[in-house]
């Protein structure tokens, strides 16, 4: 589904990805670990199409189509979607709504009808019982006055919407108590399926009781220098990184 090739990039002309290799089957869950500045939120933005960072040089194919060559709004109508670390609110725009062009313009990229108001609102109301959104929320401006529990239950309903065939979720346990964490987590599990994937980007080993990885990776220094099972995100949960950051040779 994903492969990434010696993915370089930059900000402003410093270098935080310097060859990212990655392959991502459908079915499968990989979490990335790291110190904090190891490139993983540059990564997760990377591959969304953020243009606030310039790739320098390598590949990412997804579903055998070059993903570089395509817009950050033509990534996510592909099946891309990104988990913010940091909810961004949108005043003024109803979450109702903003699904709703978000849904339709999807479909229409896929060649197909839009969704007449009855179908879209019996729709809203199942994904929101995966997460356990108050539908209430859903009439309010996008994230404006949510909590921060609230504003991550409502990224996975937006995921659940959207239906994605790879899910990347940026720090998506970061502020959570531990009620929040296991509905956002139970709802990332009831969304993988064997036909799509999901990229968890985390500092902790309790999100991965809830969505067990097949694979989990460190990145240090813009390269992921070790992967291994989900028993590694225990080990660095007890020891840290230094045991392989110290035998780490660039």
């Amino acid at each position: 589904m994903l492969k990434v090739k010696n993915l370089h990039a930059s900000v402003e002309g410093k270098e935080i990805l310097r060859g990212i290799n990655l392959e991502v089957k459908a079915g499968e869950v990989h979490a990335i670990m790291g110190p904090n500045g190891s490139g993983k939120s540059t990564l997760a933005s990377v591959l969304a199409g953020n243009e606030k960072f310039t790739v320098t040089a390598g590949e990412v194919e997804f579903e055998g189509k070059s993903l570089l060559d395509y817009s950050i709004e033509d990534r996510a109508r592909m099946g891309l979607f990104l988990g913010f670390q940091y909810p961004v609110e949108i005043p003024g725009v109803t979450m109702a709504n903003f699904m709703k062009i978000a849904v339709n313009e999807q479909r229409k990229f896929r060649g197909e009808e839009p969704l007449s108001a009855a179908e879209y609102l019996k729709l809203m109301r199942e994904k929101a019982k995966v997460v356990e959104l108050d539908t209430k929320l859903t009439s309010r401006a996008v994230n404006e006055g949510f909590s921060g529990g609230e504003k991550k239950k409502n990224e996975i309903f937006q995921m659940a919407m959207l239906d994605p065939k790879l899910a990347i979720l940026d720090e998506t346990d970061s502020g959570l108590d531990i009620d929040a964490l296991r509905i956002v987590a139970t709802g990332v599990t009831k969304l993988h399926t064997s036909e799509n994937a999901t990229v968890v980007i985390t500092h902790y080993q309790r999100l991965l009781d809830y969505i067990v990885p097949d694979y989990v990776h460190v990145l240090y220094k813009g390269r992921i220098i070790y992967t291994g099972d989900k028993s590694l995100a225990l080990k660095l949960e007890k020891e840290g990184y230094d045991w392989l950051i110290n035998d780490y040779k660039e």
